[in-house]
């Protein structure tokens, strides 16, 4: 006996243990996991919850308490009280993208200890309270990209020891203060771009001593601001593209020791000083293409430069560039580049070129031909020179500010009801924002011929009258926006050749200005955003043959006519979301070769049809369809989107179907979320193709029930039913058994006593219904009145389902 028990013991022991493991380590923890908000999916396994896109306007407070990863973007979220989060002490990572939020309180995480991603981005936060991240300790990744954040507080991120990236890009900062990012030890990324920054306190960057990358291209830069940066002095890499800086010396006192990669690309830079990079020995990589450098001194100081980017510089390959060339050669320094003079060598690829190919004085034909090209182009050369043979500055005029060593001269808020006058000659900057001037009068900015910059936003104007710019031969900048124009007359721009970047937005425009547009062929980026316009019409952009970039976001656009857009050659990005075009203006797309970026988004599209991106199939990087109110997509309506296709943004329509996206496996992201998928066999193409992706795509089944909140690139088990999948296996299982190998029949089963004689009668309308060996759907079991058992185990190749009793 004792023995008997002995080896029941020794049998049911490894049970015990398997039984031990699968239990839950506790009753909170079970009753913790059987909670989950209606709105929400819980999965316990993962201790992941998502209440995405539910309107919720406050957090929902029976979410599991061991939850370690939370969801809820897309809600009504628009204040965040104080200890919101305080039932979650687990959480790692909490999602509060796209919540409308307007303030978060003070204390709001306190809490989550073992926070380590809070993701704010997307939402209309203007400011954060003092202590609103207290608590945090442990959070490495804070994510406030695209919110209306206008300034930010010394302290404001001092209790983020742990932070290693902090992203505030989007926002509308102007202004970085001294101890800006206090507390931030171990910072390693800091993203600051496509804001308003025009000034950075000397000590603003003060602490950052982990900090390897800095982003701060899009902003308003004038000049270099080496002080400041010069504070993070781990920086490996510093953007600091797309912004107004003319020029760049050693006297900017930028000292980045261990400084590796420098962007400067696609700014206004017209002189660079030998020594402007000299405290930085270890750069490897300088970018400068896009900027109105026409020479290039050797550079002193960066020993290891490997990589030098010069394209799209109007580069003079004359006598003055030979000892560029020699330092190169010298320093075996690869460069791009390409000569847009002399005549004769026009075209000519630097790196092609040796010294000795460069005409020197003394050569008759080349004196004549330099002369002539400089008396047709007009004074250039280095900012610092302009002004030399410049009568004596002029005084600056009462109340305003002019800085003679940036030479930025600013008004800004000061209740001007008239153009001032009389500011320095030599001026680069010139702010007038928030002044109710009202009009702008012919020839109002007289003196100012080097002029790069002019701000006029938010200053109630109304009209800018014919020849208002006069004068102003190298004008690269000026904005408009924020201002009650409605209308510009042909020659409102006359006198400034050189304008690149117009802004326009939030005006009272209801068609594109497009007389005053012809005197601009150098126009780069045109900003329309937030106007009334209402059509595009053939000829509206036939003057702006240069324009790479235009924004038309926000407008009240129902139609884009064919011819509309072009030819834009050069076009990359085109802006066309939130209005109200009903289709995809295909026709107008024609004449698009060069075009990277296409925004539809927030438009009722409802279907986009066969063929609707085949003109811009083979350059088009981008695409934007979100939130366009999509019900269908025609099965070749993505067809013509080829390899270089990067993104695909789909998310936030109405989706339940949708048809593979062959040809489309190089995608870098696509995203499915917030579509109501019905996951039945008419979604089967989408599966397969999505399996054959690395991504994720956040597509997810609404419908049937059953189905709800499953990932439709996982929920393999839902397909198996389909006639194409079911229809493989009795052809594998038929290889699988030989050909000597004899399927079990229902009579058979029937004798050897595993099917009851009522089931065994139903059975031949089970295999009609499903076709023999083939797992039968959810509609088709509810055809079949029997008990759930007879699908309880699915054992043989050939016959799917063994019926029990």
């Amino acid at each position: 006996m004792e023995g008997l028990l002995s080896g029941t013991h020794t049998r049911l022991l490894p049970l015990l243990l398997l039984l031990l493991l699968l239990l839950p380590p506790g009753p909170a923890w079970h009753a913790a996991a059987q909670r989950c908000p209606q709105t929400c999916i819980c999965d316990n396994s993962r201790r992941h919850v998502a209440c995405r896109h539910q309107n919720l306007t406050g957090v929902p407070d029976n979410i599991p308490e061991l939850t370690q990863r939370l969801d809820l973007q897309g809600n009504l979220l628009k204040a965040i009280p104080p200890a919101a989060f305080q039932h979650l002490p687990y959480l790692t990572h909490l999602d509060l993208r796209h919540c409308q939020m307007e303030q978060v309180a003070e204390g709001a995480f306190r809490g989550l200890g073992r926070l380590l991603l809070l993701n704010l981005a997307s939402n209309r936060l203007r400011e954060l309270p003092q202590e609103a991240l207290d608590g945090l300790g442990s959070l490495q990744r804070l994510e406030l990209e695209g919110n209306l954040l206008e300034e930010l507080r010394p302290g404001t991120f001092g209790a983020l020891g742990a932070l290693t990236t902090l992203n505030l890009a989007r926002n509308a900062l102007v202004y970085l203060p001294d101890m800006a990012f206090q507390g931030l030890l171990r910072a390693r990324w800091l993203q600051l771009s496509h804001n308003a920054l025009s000034v950075l306190a000397p000590e603003a960057l003060a602490g950052l001593t982990a900090l390897r990358r800095l982003s701060l291209h899009h902003n308003e830069l004038q000049a270099l601001p080496g002080a400041a940066l010069s504070q993070a002095h781990s920086l490996a890499r510093l953007e600091l593209g797309y912004n107004p800086l003319t020029y760049a010396g050693e006297e900017d006192g930028l000292v980045l020791p261990a400084l590796r990669e420098l962007a400067l690309d696609q700014g206004t830079l017209q002189a660079l000083d030998p020594r402007a990079f000299v405290h930085c020995p270890r750069l490897r990589t300088l970018d400068l293409r896009g900027n109105q450098l026409a020479t290039l001194p050797p550079l002193q100081g960066p020993g290891q430069l490997r990589q030098l980017r010069l394209q799209g510089n109007p580069l003079r390959c004359g006598c003055q560039a030979r000892p560029l060339l020699e330092w190169l050669a010298r320093a075996r320094v690869r460069v791009d580049g390409v000569c847009r003079g002399p005549r004769r060598l026009r075209g000519e690829a630097l790196d092609a070129l040796r010294p000795s190919d460069l005409r020197c004085p003394g050569d008759a034909e080349e004196e004549e031909e330099e002369e002539a090209e400089r008396v047709a182009a007009g004074p250039h050369g280095s900012p610092r020179a302009l002004g030399e043979g410049v009568a004596a500055a002029a005084p600056c005029p009462r109340t305003c500010v002019c800085a003679s060593e940036s030479r930025h001269s600013t008004c800004e808020g000061l209740g001007l009801q008239e153009v001032p006058r009389g500011f320095p000659n030599d001026t680069l900057l010139l702010d007038l924002r928030r002044n109710p001037f009202r009009a702008v009068p012919r020839a109002a900015f007289p003196g100012l011929a080097h002029l790069v910059s002019l701000h006029l936003q938010q200053c109630s104007i109304a009209e800018l009258e014919a020849g208002a710019l006069a004068g102003l031969g190298h004008l690269t900048y000026l904005y408009l926006s924020d201002n009650e124009l409605s209308s510009l007359s042909a020659a409102t721009f006359e006198g400034a050749p050189r304008l690149a970047y117009l802004y326009l937005e939030r005006n009272r425009f209801q068609k594109v200005p497009s007389a005053a547009l012809r005197a601009l062929p150098s126009l780069f980026s045109l900003h329309l955003q937030d106007n009334a316009v209402e059509r595009l019409a053939p000829g509206d952009l036939a003057g702006v043959r240069a324009l790479r970039w235009l924004y038309l976001s926000g407008n009240r656009i129902t139609q884009v006519d064919p011819g509309a857009m072009g030819p834009l050659k050069e076009l990359e990005k085109l802006h066309l979301d939130r209005n109200q075009l009903r289709a995809v203006p295909t026709g107008s797309l024609e004449g698009l070769p060069a075009l990277l970026e296409l925004q539809l988004s927030g438009n009722p599209l409802r279907v986009l049809h066969a063929g609707a991106f085949r003109p811009v199939g083979r350059s088009l990087q981008h695409l934007f369809l979100n939130s366009s109110a999509l019900e269908q997509i025609s099965p070749g309506a993505l067809l013509g989107l080829g390899p270089g296709l990067r993104s695909l943004h789909l998310q936030k329509n109405h989706l339940r179907a949708l048809p593979a996206l062959t040809g489309l496996e190089q995608l870098e992201l696509i995203d499915l979320s917030g579509n109501p998928f019905h996951c039945d066999c008419q979604l089967l193409p989408l599966h397969r193709w999505l399996t054959g992706l690395n991504l994720r795509v956040g597509a997810t089944c609404a419908t049937p029930p059953s189905t709800r909140g499953q990932r439709v690139k996982a929920a393999a088990s839902i397909f198996e039913a389909c006639p194409s999948v079911a229809a493989r296996k009795p052809m594998r299982a038929a290889a699988a058994s030989g050909p000597g190998a004899r399927s079990p029949s229902i009579q058979g089963l029937q004798e050897e006593g595993k099917v009851s004689s009522r089931r065994a009668g139903q059975a031949p309308e089970l295999l009609r219904l499903t076709g023999a060996g083939h797992r039968p759907s959810h509609s088709q079991r509810q055809a079949v009145p029997w008990g759930s058992g007879v699908y309880r185990t699915w054992l043989s190749p050939s016959v799917r389902c063994w019926l029990f009793r």
